[in-house]
């Protein structure tokens, strides 16, 4: 059977896999990536789940996963590692790259003439940086909500009541409360203002040279 052709891609972003937890959706990004054919792949931080890391929870999907992307790193896919705060034990190797592997903290590319800046989104984490106990220990809350949010599903399937979201009801109403308090303007210039004054370095000791 001849497989289907994959669509080229110039640059695809990913992030927040949790890769090892429960609420991880392996094979529904497994089957996307199988469609598709990247020239540079981005993975925006939380692919493995280093935070809730279980060697008693690794399913065979979730290794295909970092299988698969080995495989599109082989056939010439330039793939970025950005750290996030899930995976943040990472941000030690920063500047590690292998074959076409880079482990970075933060990335600007111009893949059309201009600058685009990727970095995760912890960086306007208040938890993060004053609590972040506080975020693990959400994490672990998340974890459970899914388990839960499995069985209710199974019952709304059996009885046609339809799929709901618990995570995402928390979510939505975290993040609303959350919005008013992060300086999230602020943060952005701080970061805008360290990419621009590391690219006016580089072209500075560039000309020195």
């Amino acid at each position: 059977m001849q497989s289907k052709e994959k669509r080229e891609v110039e640059l695809v972003v990913i992030s927040d896999v949790h890769l090892g937890t429960y609420g991880c959706r392996a094979e529904e990004l497994l089957n996307y990536l199988r469609t598709i054919r990247p020239r540079t792949l981005i993975l925006n931080g939380d692919i493995v789940d280093i935070w809730q890391f279980s060697k008693s929870y690794f399913p065979a999907s979730h290794m295909k996963v970092i299988m698969y992307i080995t495989k599109l790193l082989s056939r010439g896919t330039e793939v970025y590692y950005i750290t996030g705060n899930h995976d943040e034990l990472l941000r030690k190797f920063e500047g590690f790259s292998i074959g076409g592997l880079k482990v970075v903290n933060k990335l600007v590319l111009d893949p059309h003439g201009e600058p685009a800046w990727f970095f995760h989104g912890d960086v306007f984490d208040v938890t993060m940086e004053h609590s972040k106990w506080l975020a693990k220990l959400g994490g672990k809350g998340y974890d459970l909500l899914i388990m839960i949010n499995t069985v209710v599903n199974w019952f709304g399937k059996r009885f046609g009541t339809g799929r709901i979201s618990l995570s995402k009801r928390i979510k939505d109403s975290v993040k609303g409360a959350v919005k008013h308090i992060n300086d999230f303007e602020g943060t952005v210039t701080d970061i805008a203002m360290q990419a621009v004054t590391a690219m006016w370095s580089a072209v500075t000791f560039t000309n020195l040279h």
